[in-house]
């Protein structure tokens, strides 16, 4: 039996509700396929004759009709993707054109600038479907969370233990440079990152104290700023993002983002742990409940 192309993306989207994907990524992907296919309905396509010519084409009169940004087309291009993929494995197609087509390099954005679409494209992708990649992933978006929800140097993150995070207070222990402490508050998207991957972790490892590194590999070990980067890295280039990841830029974008969604310039410094500034002991005369306030209201990924 033939099943039409709003019909396929209703079987796609349920299975991705099963996979807990986020409302923000559904929204996403649904959006993104319907209006593709209702450009395939305008052209008179059928999704079986949908080739290479016809992707770049629905991608030129996106950016005609809606002057897209090049990270836009990429998430468009990406959604109708695996969209795609998902219908030939199940056989429902018989091909998937987008396996060969590629849009053009973006350029390099200047650091600090990626918008928050594009940190979502990341954040929010499908995992991938082999077991042990699946757990990787959960492992990696954990720390893609809290790389940009608590703006993290690579060598604060690398080298938390479980005992530096204060989960119902949503608050990390970070040392930072010259060995400093700082306090700094994390979101719950952050938090349910990291109890998916505690449960991974325990199955990698079993029973581990709060003295354990909290980012680790399949062996048991604290993962090196080397792993980390190149974690970083191959999750962006995965979910189809143009841009050349790396841990700093991620702590760029905190910054940059809840500066201008709260132009509370203090509040982001201290939690940045910036040199001139009194946040180098544990206990100070912070405000951490100010903190938390502006984090709650300002950043992206603070709340569900």
């Amino acid at each position: 039996m033939k099943i039409g192309a709003m019909q396929l993306l209703s079987m796609w989207m349920k299975q991705l509700e099963l996979q807990n994907q986020s409302a923000h990524t559904l929204d996403a992907y649904f959006r993104d396929v319907t209006a593709f296919i209702d450009f395939c309905y305008s052209q008179d396509l059928e999704l079986n004759q949908v080739e290479a010519a016809d992707l770049r084409q629905y991608l030129a009169f996106k950016v005609e009709q809606q002057q897209l940004s090049a990270s836009s087309l990429q998430r468009h291009l990406s959604s109708i993707r695996q969209f795609m993929k998902w219908a030939e494995q199940g056989k429902y197609l018989s091909m998937s054109p987008g396996d060969d087509f590629k849009l053009k390099r973006q350029s390099r954005p200047l650091p600090g600038l990626i918008d928050i679409e594009t940190i979502h494209q990341i954040l929010d992708q499908a995992p991938p479907d082999a077991v042990i990649e699946q757990q990787l992933w959960v492992r990696d978006k954990a720390m893609l969370e809290f790389f940009y929800s608590s703006g993290l140097r690579l060598a604060e993150l690398q080298g938390l233990n479980f005992n530096d995070i204060h989960l119902n207070r949503l608050l990390l222990r970070v040392t930072g440079k010259g060995n400093k402490t700082r306090v700094v508050p994390f979101g719950q998207k952050a938090k349910d990152a990291l109890l998916e991957w505690i449960k991974v972790y325990q199955l990698w490892l079993g029973e581990f104290s709060a003295e354990n590194a909290v980012f680790i590999s399949q062996k048991g070990m604290r993962l090196t700023a080397r792993q980390i980067e190149n974690r970083v890295k191959s999750q962006a280039l995965r979910a189809g993002v143009g841009v050349d990841l790396h841990p700093h830029l991620l702590r760029h974008c905190f910054a940059s983002h809840m500066l201008s969604n709260s132009g509370d310039l203090r509040a982001v410094q201290e939690m940045l742990g910036h040199q001139n500034l009194t946040t180098t002991q544990i206990y100070t005369h912070i405000d951490f409940e100010h903190l938390a306030q502006v984090y709650d209201r300002a950043h992206p990924r603070a709340t569900k």
